[in-house]
């Protein structure tokens, strides 16, 4: 059975620190400016040998409503009703302020266990702040340092006072059964959303979810964490991230922003799919193609999704015109798939996940190596290498060193001497030939080795 234990406090007081610290890994943002976390974050936590679901909250605060504060905190309220017990975090170097005094009342009426937590406790400058704690009537403060790791052990012992014993037969009868059970069951597509600020990706997550799971704004950059979001679509289970808009680099000044940035980066390279979200009103701009060449380059199947089509004027022949300026833009990817799609309506979402199935298998396509020399032949044939300072190149034979993406590996003689534009000319009659659109290919070159080169020239 999962217990679920909820960070809640004002902002600023190290939850997230906290909660990187319970998860064994940086999954959340931690800056010095307050109100980093805006979006709930969940993470499976592990202390000493109790094993729970912990979430991050954005910090508790007083905001106008409506506001996008006002709407955090309503995420942290969500968060505490999912949770069966909570983590009230306070700041023991800076003491108690009229906030901690106002959202300790806010967690007694949750009605819920609480531990109380005085984080930033290391040192003497942390004992009076966290005595202040008591004053609370929470309870006594669990003095802890997140970031150095101080005060764990107290910590573990407060939570396993909480947590319910594990029941024996679940522990020994039932786990063989669970594994087995997990093991048959395909993992889910790790899939990323991203583009530039304001193309309305965490809109169209809210809406694969049928809940305002994530914070959306008018306000370009609302989304600060990569968060993850488990969807299943049409019996497919799909692991979405949801990630920070990217800018031009020569535009990112702030540093907050470059973390964010550096998260959703980090969410690509861990993803399979990547779905790149366009504004139809400011589609294909320099950024965009950047982002796709960086996704090329990172080796992930790509989709394109065309958001807010719902603004556009319906015309015949729209879809078609897109994917050739696509090809265009980018011949890197050619055939990449593209979906007009509208996150605030729910327009072509069944198309746009139907297109990430087929992405996400076209990326783990394996040829038959004997389909494969035959297409190698006649492509060689049709198309011979060119001579290079008056020497023919010879290219022996192509294998398929693996999938994920689709990569071949070409031996020949005179690897350094084969043009880059041959070579790209076979990547494109590789991918018609055996159906791979969309995903990047890579052939590498590799000499084959002279059975002869180990006799030494015998001296005249």
């Amino acid at each position: 059975m999962s217990f679920t234990i909820a960070i809640i406090g004002r902002p600023n007081v190290g939850k997230s620190t906290l909660f990187n610290r319970l998860v064994g890994q940086k999954l959340a943002l931690v800056d010095d400016e307050p109100g980093v976390t805006r979006d709930r974050r969940e993470g499976e936590a592990r202390l000493g040998d109790l094993e729970f679901t912990v979430i991050d909250t954005a910090g508790l605060d007083e905001g106008a409503k409506g506001s996008l504060t006002a709407r955090m905190q309503e995420q942290t309220e969500t968060a505490i009703g999912l949770a069966d017990a909570l983590m009230f975090v306070v700041d023991a170097r800076a003491g108690l302020t009229p906030n901690d005094r106002a959202f300790a009342d806010f967690a007694r009426r949750a009605d819920k266990p609480v531990v109380l937590v005085a984080n930033k406790s290391e040192g003497k400058q942390g004992d009076a702040g966290a005595m202040e704690a008591y004053a609370l009537g929470l309870g006594e403060p669990v003095q802890i340092s997140a970031e150095h790791g101080e005060g764990m052990s107290d910590l573990y012992d407060a939570l396993r006072a909480l947590m319910p014993e594990p029941d024996a037969r679940e522990e020994f009868d039932d786990d063989d059964v669970i594994a087995q059970d997990e093991d048959a069951l395909p993992r889910p597509i790790r899939v990323a959303i991203v583009g530039r600020p304001n193309a309305g990706k965490s809109t169209l997550i809210n809406h694969l979810l049928g809940e305002e799971r994530l914070l959306t704004s008018s306000e370009a950059g609302t989304t600060r964490d990569s968060i993850s979001v488990e969807i299943a679509w049409q019996g497919r289970d799909f692991r979405v991230f949801d990630t920070a808009g990217l800018r031009r680099r020569s535009r990112i000044e702030e540093k907050l922003e470059k973390l964010s940035v550096a998260d959703a980066l980090r969410a690509v390279r861990f993803a399979e799919v990547v779905v790149l979200m366009m504004d139809t009103q400011n589609k294909f701009e320099e950024q965009d193609l950047r982002i796709a060449d960086l996704i090329e380059r990172e080796g992930r199947a790509l989709v394109i999704a065309v958001n807010k089509w719902d603004l556009m004027e319906s015309k015949p022949g729209q879809i078609s015109a897109l994917r050739i300026q696509v090809d265009h833009l980018l011949p890197q990817v050619k055939g990449a798939p593209v979906v007009a799609v509208s996150g605030l309506m729910g327009e072509g979402i069944d198309r746009l996940m139907s297109a990430i199935e087929q992405a996400y298998a076209t990326w783990n396509k394996r040829v038959p190596t004997a389909s494969l020399n035959r297409w190698f032949e006649q492509a060689v044939d049709a198309n011979p290498p060119p001579a290079v300072s008056g020497r023919r190149l010879k290219l022996n034979y192509i294998t398929q060193a693996k999938a994920r993406p689709p990569s071949f590996v070409l031996f020949c003689s005179r690897a350094d001497a084969v043009p880059q534009s041959y070579l790209r000319n076979l990547v494109n009659s590789l991918r018609e030939y055996f159906e791979l659109p969309g995903t990047p290919v890579r052939i590498s070159l590799r000499e084959k080795a002279n059975p002869f080169a180990h006799k030494r020239k015998r001296p005249s």
